[in-house]
């Protein structure tokens, strides 16, 4: 992958307004592969007994994160967005943990991009939640396809 398509993403990301209110960062991104984190903010918490953080925020991060993929993907997406998004949580983050997210996208039509993705806090043996999507690929301000 070049590295205009991962500036793409990178400036994508941080183009996004929710992205800086979230702290979203991006970790490592390029062929296809996103991994982006969040940190750990009292202003996200979901449970104020627990301290875990809203599943929404982890939703969000998962969603920009493969949006990532597919701007990051060798075959050439100038812009995305997400068609449908399957999030399946397998358990609450840890407060006071970053999460990190890493998505692929293992397949792109002409029009449509499939990601999958993954969500850690610091037990890496335990996903928080597991997503799986399809994005819209859009070529347009590169000429067109």
């Amino acid at each position: 992958m070049g590295n205009d398509q991962a500036e793409a993403a990178r400036q994508f990301i941080e183009s996004i307004p929710h992205c800086r209110a979230l702290g979203i960062r991006v970790d490592d991104i390029g062929a296809g592969v996103a991994e982006l984190s969040m940190p750990y903010d009292p202003k996200l918490i979901g449970d104020p007994k627990s301290g875990v953080i809203h599943g929404g925020a982890v939703s969000a991060l998962m969603d920009t994160c493969g949006g990532a993929a597919v701007i990051s993907h060798p075959a050439g997406a100038a812009g995305t967005a997400t068609l449908d998004l399957r999030i399946d949580y397998m358990r609450a983050a840890t407060p006071g943990q970053r999460i990190s997210a890493r998505a692929e996208c293992y397949h792109v039509t002409r029009s449509v991009a499939f990601v999958r993705a993954t969500a850690l806090d610091e037990d890496r043996d335990k996903p928080v939640a597991t997503a799986t999507g399809a994005f819209t690929v859009d070529r347009t301000r590169e000429g067109g396809a």
